[in-house]
């Protein structure tokens, strides 16, 4: 897929460099840089992945964001309709753990 600057695509830069820290930098290096390379190309693979990401973000029940579907948790405004808020929260957190680390939404 060609991204609409053309290629390479945001995401292929970053695949490019998290590689190179992950193999290259990773396999020169010991102690601190190296674990920071390590975390450095984690990081950079869930931006990759967030930028692949095209599945549509979940609904907060009807609240424009997390923030406002948050603030009426905590307000009670959603007293009453447990398993509603449960079922939503378990794809808000399913959606953000499959950007950040893949497989561990399984369980949910």
């Amino acid at each position: 897929m060609t991204g609409k600057h053309g290629r390479p695509t945001a995401a292929e830069l970053i695949d490019a460099v998290a590689g190179f820290l992950a193999g290259e930098v990773r396999a020169n290096t010991t102690g601190a840089v190296n674990f920071h390379a390590l975390v450095a190309a984690n990081a950079l693979r869930i931006v990759e992945r967030e930028l692949r990401d095209d599945r549509p973000p979940p609904t907060y029940l009807g609240y424009p964001d997390e923030d406002a579907l948050a603030a009426a948790i905590r307000y009670g405004d959603l007293d009453g309709r447990d398993d509603e808020v449960l079922a939503c929260l378990r794809a808000v957190v399913g959606h953000r753990l499959q950007v950040a680390h893949p497989g561990y939404a399984d369980g949910l």
